[in-house]
């Protein structure tokens, strides 16, 4: 029986994203199907990077210019950032179940569904490039999300906390004022898009919060208290708002969650 482990490392490994997406596809129906196997004993060596191609390429933040979507290039520019956010998003999902080996099946099932649906997302978005004349690659791009995914690796819990209920989080705040943008622009094709991936990503995120607060409950922590922590370990600067509140109770936030968010916001003494 083929093993899940080995089979979400070549995952992750391959650097062609349209045979990433197409062997993301395979797996998860073949998991989904009950065809694989998941020996947590199984020996598979860990890898830090996931494969990319020589484009896009990824250079600082600060090196990446305004993505103003009232000109077609600045439209293109946005709508490549997002894709190339949903092509990291699969590559943490099945860097996950390969590093994290002492989860229930559950954890695995959230995680290939995870992938798949982050790589569907992708699908969508690289489509909308090739019809307005780009790709995937026509633009550069920055990589603050997989270095905080290797800040994060040696603890499932801060990984869960930081990467998805932080930077992942952060969709459920600004996309959707992204869709108001494309829906003015009269593009109803990213308008379907962003509705699907917002409302795909409450799930992410409600994924990542309940097997955040597994872990808390088996190491007898609060979890309120541990997710503050981990943010001010973490992160340089507090997260900013605005908040969608609404949006991230229904992701699993708990109001004391928020409560800390709001209040440290603006906070200049983070530390």
């Amino acid at each position: 029986m083929t093993s899940l482990f080995q089979q979400a490392k070549n995952c992750f490994l391959t650097a062609d994203p349209e045979e990433k997406v197409e062997k993301t596809f395979e797996l998860t129906s073949a998991w989904q199907a009950g065809s694989m196997s998941w020996d947590k004993n199984e020996v598979i060596e860990l890898f830090d990077e996931p494969g990319r191609l020589s484009k896009p390429e990824i250079v600082m933040p600060k090196e990446l210019g305004k993505r103003k979507p009232g000109s077609e290039r600045g439209r293109a520019a946005l709508i490549h950032a997002l894709a190339h956010i949903e092509l990291t998003a699969v590559n943490l999902a099945w860097d996950s179940i390969v590093r994290y080996r002492d989860m229930p099946k559950e954890f695995y099932d959230d995680w290939s569904q995870c992938a798949k649906e982050e790589a569907n997302h992708f699908t969508m978005l690289k489509s909308r490039l090739q019809e307005m004349g780009y790709d995937y690659g026509s633009f550069p791009v920055h990589n603050e999300l997989w270095k905080m995914a290797l800040e994060t690796k040696e603890n499932m819990s801060d990984r869960m906390a930081v990467v998805h209920r932080v930077f992942e989080a952060r969709a459920l705040d600004v996309v959707p004022g992204t869709i108001k943008r494309f829906d003015n622009l009269g593009d109803q094709f990213m308008v379907k898009t962003l509705n699907l991936i917002c409302d795909e990503e409450v799930g992410h995120v409600s994924s990542a919060g309940r097997w955040f607060r597994y872990r808390c409950e088996q190491q007898k922590k609060d979890p309120d208290i541990e997710f503050s922590r981990l943010l001010k370990r973490y992160m340089r600067s507090p997260p900013k708002g605005p908040f969608n509140h609404v949006v991230r109770l229904q992701a699993g936030f708990s109001q004391s969650e928020l409560d800390f968010l709001e209040k440290n916001s603006a906070c200049k003494n983070w530390n």
